[in-house]
Formats: C-alpha cells, sequence, structure tokens
C-alpha cells in the first residue's frame, strides 16, 4: 500500500485488505477493524501536531490507520505493534517498504516506551484501538510511561470512555477516572458507533485523548498509596466514604484522616475532587491498611 497524496487515490479499505490476505477478524484478539474516514481523521488529528514526531501505535492489525499516520509524519516515524501474525504479514507486505513505518511483532503490554522515547531523543506518542479486555492496563501502562509521552489517543468502548472523563458527581465517576484524570487532561474526541467498524461490534466505542503535558498539577506524595485510597473510596459505592474507608483503613486513622482535611464522612467517594483524593492520601497513613482492597473492575 503506496501512501496517497492529499486528494489523491483512498487508502485501501479494511474490507478489501481481509479479502486480499483471505482473512477475518478474529474474536480472540478482540478484532474490529476501523471502517469510517470521519473517525480516522479524527484519530490522526489529535494524535499528530508535527511532522517528525514518532507514534506508537497499538494493534496496527491491517495497516489502514498506520498508513494515514505515516502520511502525516513523513518526517516522524510509526512504531506499528502488533501480535497477530497473520496482521503482520499483511503490514509488512502493505508497509514494510516505507521507510517511516517500523513494524514491531509482539505483545504491547511488553513494549518499552520509555526506551523508545530515549532512542528518539523527544517525548513520543501512543494511540490505537485498545482491545477491551486489555484496554485499562494499556493505558495505564502508558501512564507509567507518562514522563516519555505527550499524549496518548485511544479508541475504548464508550461505556470505558465516558468514565474516562466523567467529572466529580457523575454516576460515570469512579477508580478508573480518578487515575487517569490525575496524570493527565482526558476529553472526548469523537464518537465511533459499532457501524464505524468490520465486523461491527456489539457495543458503540469513542476515542480519548489523555495529554501529559497538560496534567493536574497535583502533588501526590506517594502514587502507589494514592491509588489504593481511591480504589477503597470506590469500593463499596453503596457506603459512605467513612464506612468505605474503614473496610480498609483502621477506623481511628480514617476518622482522623476525615477531621483534619475537612472532608464530611457521609459524602461518597464519587463526589470527591482530585485534590480532595490527594488531600486524604497525604492524611491516611499506608501502614494504617487493615483489610483486603477490592479494585474498582474498571482499571
Amino acid at each position: 500500500m503506496s501512501l496517497p497524496d492529499r486528494g489523491g487515490p483512498a487508502f485501501p479499505t479494511a474490507g478489501a485488505l481481509l479479502d486480499k490476505y483471505g482473512l477475518r477478524a478474529k474474536k480472540h484478539f478482540g478484532q474490529n477493524f476501523l471502517t469510517s474516514e470521519r473517525v480516522f481523521r479524527a484519530i490522526v488529528d489529535a494524535t499528530v501536531r508535527t511532522d517528525d514526531e514518532w507514534v506508537v501505535e497499538i494493534g496496527a492489525g491491517l495497516g489502514t490507520l498506520t498508513a494515514r499516520l505515516a502520511e502525516r509524519v513523513p518526517e516522524g516515524k510509526v512504531i506499528a505493534l502488533e501480535r497477530d501474525p497473520d496482521m503482520v504479514a499483511v503490514l509488512q507486505a502493505e508497509l514494510g517498504h516505507l521507510d517511516n513505518i517500523q513494524i514491531e511483532p509482539g505483545d504491547a503490554l511488553r513494549y518499552d516506551l520509555a526506551a523508545c522515547a530515549r532512542w528518539h531523543g523527544d517525548p513520543i506518542v501512543v494511540c490505537g484501538n485498545l482491545p477491551y479486555h486489555v484496554a485499562a492496563p494499556l493505558m495505564f501502562r502508558t501512564v507509567a510511561a507518562r514522563a516519555h509521552v505527550a499524549r496518548a489517543v485511544f479508541m475504548v468502548q464508550k461505556e470505558m470512555a465516558d468514565r474516562i472523563v466523567a467529572p466529580p458527581g457523575n454516576k460515570t465517576y469512579g477508580a478508573l477516572s480518578v487515575m487517569l484524570q490525575s496524570f493527565a487532561a482526558c476529553r472526548t474526541v469523537v464518537q465511533a458507533p459499532a457501524g464505524a467498524f468490520t465486523p461491527a461490534p456489539k457495543v458503540d466505542s469513542a476515542v480519548v485523548r489523555l495529554d501529559f503535558t497538560a496534567a493536574p498539577a497535583l502533588d501526590i506524595p506517594d502514587e502507589e498509596h494514592y491509588r489504593a485510597v481511591v480504589h477503597a473510596a470506590f469500593g463499596q459505592r453503596r457506603k459512605t466514604l467513612r464506612n468505605a474507608l474503614r473496610a480498609v483503613y483502621a477506623e481511628a486513622a480514617v476518622d482522623a484522616a476525615l477531621a483534619a482535611t475537612g472532608i464530611d464522612g457521609v459524602r461518597r467517594g464519587e463526589t470527591l475532587t482530585l485534590v480532595e483524593f490527594v488531600a486524604l492520601t497525604r492524611a491516611i497513613p499506608a501502614a494504617a491498611q487493615t483489610g483486603i482492597l477490592v479494585e474498582d473492575h474498571g482499571e
């Protein structure tokens, strides 16, 4: 697949590529191939700012997004990560000849984003259509490498996208919302209905952008302890904040922390702001943990 000039011949469609290579989408890989030009354009616009950026694409598949990204970074590079050997073969046949595309077979959960950024000499960009069952681990792996990543643009199920961008007080606001919004400015880029894919999935999707360069100015002293406090607050949603925290931390420590921060213990976790979660983390000693942490299933 040679890259078309703007206004030139269209990129091959997912259907055409599947037919060409005698392939079908594989359920165990969570494969649903994007076909909407509107969504493609929105993803590329959200991902690329300059023509010399390096983009790590998670789950390159048939290369339909890969090719569009490569067109926009002629002086940069697209590193296409793909673990399905059949898709790797398509990528190599269609895009392997292009100088600004590097195809990396293997599991994205094992790819070293920090090493890639060091190779580039500047922060990189990450994007991809994430299978639902590994979406959260892939996003948090990217968050962990945020010192080396300028921004990330991910396609996820709409339900997850809504949770990622939800504000405090929203019914979808939870541990996933807090843990991503604490380290990145999060926004929805575009909706992608089921009909925008082949084969069409059973649910709608959406594209979210995580901008690490515009992260909120939070002074989190201990990220692991912060994560534990956040999950404790949401671990028992029907309980008040005081009782939810007491299920994990010593009662005296919880009561003292609520008094010190001025946070009303009868509130619920979904009403707390990021600043209030940081304050609670500072006020509750990590050593006060006495119970089993029940984590939010979205993370």
